[in-house]
């Protein structure tokens, strides 16, 4: 089973990073260009946010199956806090994962309630962007580009 969570997780993870793009590179074009919100646009954010909380599930199951996850307090102890690759999946990835899931919800839930187009784009571009900001800054890169 973990085999296939973490590809899954792994494979997820380049749709999740596309998706967010698009969505925060739209959003900020449409703002650019002070576009009607449309259709389009409405149904671009919310496949970002449903991949991103599928991701989301997907790391959670694994945080709790994997090695690496909370199996490694049980196993290293305090030692995990020292250790910076297991500090980055036991703690900081998980953490600012989730971080970004609540960003991503809270800014398409503010863009629902919004009116005018602009400020729809002006928050799917603020809160998409800081998202996929701290995304970056957590993803495993050596092991996952490895």
């Amino acid at each position: 089973m973990y085999p296939t969570v973490q590809m899954l997780h792994s494979l997820l993870a380049y749709v999740v990073l596309i998706l967010l793009l698009v969505a925060t590179l739209n959003a900020v074009v449409g703002s650019i260009k002070k576009s009607d919100f449309s259709l389009r646009d409405f149904k671009l954010t919310l496949w970002a946010l449903i991949a991103t909380h599928t991701q989301v599930v997907l790391g959670l199951v694994l945080y709790f199956i994997s090695p690496l996850g909370i199996k490694s307090f049980s196993s290293n102890g305090a030692q995990v806090m020292k250790d910076a690759t297991l500090r980055l999946f036991a703690v900081e990835h998980i953490s600012v994962m989730i971080i970004a899931a609540v960003l991503l919800t809270i800014g398409y839930a503010k863009q629902k309630r919004s009116e005018d187009s602009a400020a729809k784009f002006k928050r799917i571009s603020l809160f998409y962007a800081i998202a996929l900001l701290l995304i970056l800054s957590r993803i495993p890169w050596t092991q996952w580009l490895a």
